[in-house]
């Protein structure tokens, strides 16, 4: 039997017919998680580029940009904020991205690497959950967006709590359908989505124009509205400064969870030069130009509403136009949007996740299964329609925390792949459990999860009673992904000096590849 495990070409590996063989009956592989083939990676830059500007493009990342106004940024300020704040998110997911490129791997496989098998199960259901939540948050967004479609189209219909939650039950339907489909799909989706998506965000800043400039408020008066230093200050303890930290902190936490499993969609690029373009032209751009709508849209509602309050929710401004047309295809936009994003940043990767659990029993498709039925459980816990009314609620207590808790683990995979591992990886390994490199100690990286909870500490300070006071904890946590992050990427190297057994030697991997 052949030695070589996994072969190279131009620096991307695969598994070997006979590694894969080998694998078949083994309790960590399954044909969802098995690295992909040199010949499935066909995504190219525009792929890559049109999957970002498809997730960008939804009701979380525009109510991003609308609260940081409602908080009293001024509209430059909140483009400001975002575009550093995805400037910023590139680093770990470019850094994420290379080994699923390099090795195919998916995020829950990829999770051993520094986990351990088993460690790796707590490690994905993290983000799993959060994942999870997202969907539920989503699928509210959405289904709201049919339901005033239908108050627009139907003109006796019934626009109460009864029947918009069985429009939500029939646009969550349509995200299960659709992501039970696959990744192939996706791709597919994406790539109308994009164009259209922004066609419709860009009419809907012209129409922002057109009516402020029938009140006598030109454009430049709306892109240059001073800050708000009264509601600045009410917010958070720091002022300005405060809120434009916890607004970075909340654009890096908002792509937290795809910072972790971007190797669920890096695997498929045809190269690392294709998916690094691909997410340097499709995540900032897109993040950037969304923002300045989002902010300016929502400056530009002040002028607009009768009692000068500020409108963040998008479909509240589309029903202001009164056209039922431009209603109906504005409200489509959102649907849109909502959909392409919740399948791809937040059903695939629970799905894989729950895939991880029990490979042999639990299918890519079973895990989308289980992935919608427990958003649907958790919208009524996180009550989505709050985050419209308290832009609070959503950057600092939605926002914030849970980019704290998982910014620790894109910490540990960076410094494991690239200063324990030296990017090199033993594939076959991660699917032997016991038998292979990866195991640890009982199939558990203890090291990691010390990491992960001594980074996740110091941003949390803040949320004791008696240190809730002081500036200093209040900085932690406006702070905390950043802070979350750099001391996870310090300590996990220090802590993995003394374990050689999982380090994975140049001459080793000689062996192991076939050129």
């Amino acid at each position: 039997m052949s030695i070589y495990t996994q072969r190279e070409h131009n620096g991307l590996y695969e598994l070997t017919d006979v590694a894969r063989a080998e694998l078949i009956d083994s309790k960590y592989y399954n044909w969802d998680l098995a690295p992909t083939s040199l010949a499935q990676r066909t995504w190219t830059t525009y792929n890559v580029a049109s999957l970002w500007v498809g997730m960008c493009i939804c009701l979380p990342s525009y109510v991003l940009a609308a609260s940081l106004v409602s908080l009293g940024l001024s509209t430059w300020a909140a483009v400001l904020n975002v575009a550093l704040g995805s400037l910023i998110l590139l680093v770990p997911m470019q850094l994420n991205s290379h080994v699923g490129t390099k090795y195919g791997v998916p995020y829950p496989v990829f999770a051993r690497l520094s986990f351990g098998p088993r460690g790796a199960h707590i490690a994905s259901m993290a983000r799993a959950v959060a994942g999870c939540g997202w969907v539920g948050i989503q699928t509210w967004y959405g289904g709201n967006a049919l339901h005033l479609i239908l108050m627009a189209m139907i003109p006796d219909y019934n626009g109460n709590l009864a029947t918009l939650t069985v429009v939500c039950l029939l646009f969550w339907g349509a995200n299960l359908a659709m992501a039970y489909r696959g990744p192939g799909w996706l791709r597919k989706l994406e790539a109308f989505g994009a164009p259209f998506l922004g066609c419709l965000t860009v009419a809907l800043f012209i129409w922002a124009t057109v009516m402020t400039s029938q009140k006598g408020v030109g454009m430049m008066d709306i892109l240059n509205q001073p800050m708000d230093y009264e509601k600045l200050n009410s917010h958070s303890v720091g002022g300005m400064a405060a809120v434009f930290a916890a607004g970075i902190t909340s654009n890096l936490a908002f792509w937290s969870m795809l910072a972790l499993n971007i190797p669920d969609f890096s695997r498929y690029a045809k190269s690392q030069k294709v998916q690094f373009r691909g997410q340097l032209i499709g995540l900032p751009t897109t993040m950037v130009l969304f923002a300045l709508i989002g902010a300016y849209v929502t400056a530009a509602t002040g002028h607009l509403t009768p009692d000068g309050s500020l409108l963040k929710d998008p479909a509240e401004v589309i029903s202001m136009i009164g056209n039922p047309f431009a209603i109906v295809l504005g409200c489509a936009g959102i649907a849109i949007a909502t959909l392409t994003t919740n399948i791809a940043a937040n059903i695939l990767a629970p799905a894989n996740g729950f895939s991880n659990l029990c490979p042999k029993k639990i299918s890519y498709k079973t895990g989308v299964i289980i992935t919608c039925i427990l958003a649907l459980a958790l919208i009524p816990i996180l009550k989505p329609a709050e985050f419209m009314k308290n832009e609070y609620v959503y950057i600092y207590d939605w926002m914030g925390s849970f980019g704290i808790a998982l910014a620790p683990m894109a910490g540990i995979f960076i410094a494991d792949y690239y200063f324990v591992k030296k990017k090199n990886v033993d594939v076959m390994s991660l699917f032997e459990g016991e038998d292979g490199r990866y195991w640890y100690r009982s199939g558990f990286n203890i090291r990691a999860f010390i990491t992960w909870a001594a980074a996740c500490i110091p941003p949390f300070l803040v949320r004791l009673p008696f240190l809730s006071h002081m500036l200093f904890f209040h900085v932690l946590s406006n702070n905390g992904y950043i802070v979350s992050f750099l001391i996870a990427l310090a300590l996990y190297p220090i802590l993995m000096k003394s374990n050689t057994t999982s380090l994975v030697l140049d001459d080793e991997m000689e062996s192991m590849t076939e050129r």
